[in-house]
């Protein structure tokens, strides 16, 4: 019986995450996504909401589902209602993946040291 049949090898690389999707598609659907989110503004911050730091994780799973964790800037924020859906629709548009995601969370909340320079410079704050 080989190693490989006997024993559950363990991988000492804990944390580093494995796909089925090649390393090249990975990479194009990554910057594709985050493109689309680059489309999506706070109406209330001139800044898009991947720049304002509102996008807290993105994950591309086997299958081509993307999930996405995001939150506000705060929590009566008047679009709370609506952002999710222009997050949806933007990044299901892009080629190649199978469906999309969108939880909302508060925690940690929102700051605006979350923001990237070029949101800083967009608002005036830098």
């Amino acid at each position: 019986m080989s190693l490989d049949e006997s024993e559950q090898k363990i991988d000492v690389r804990e944390g580093i995450v494995h796909s089925s999707i090649p390393p090249e598609e990975l990479a194009r659907l990554s910057d594709d996504v985050i493109s689309a989110l680059k489309t999506v503004y706070d109406p209330e911050i001139p800044a898009d909401i991947f720049e304002l730091g509102l996008i807290y994780k993105i994950d591309i799973e086997d299958d081509r589902m993307v999930k996405i964790m995001m939150t506000l800037t705060a929590p009566g924020c008047p679009v709370a209602g609506e952002m999710p859906g222009w997050v949806e629709n933007a990044v299901g548009a892009v080629e190649g993946i199978s469906g999309v995601e969108v939880a909302m969370t508060f925690d940690p909340p929102w700051t605006p040291d979350r923001m990237s320079e070029e949101a800083q410079v967009s608002v005036g704050w830098y």
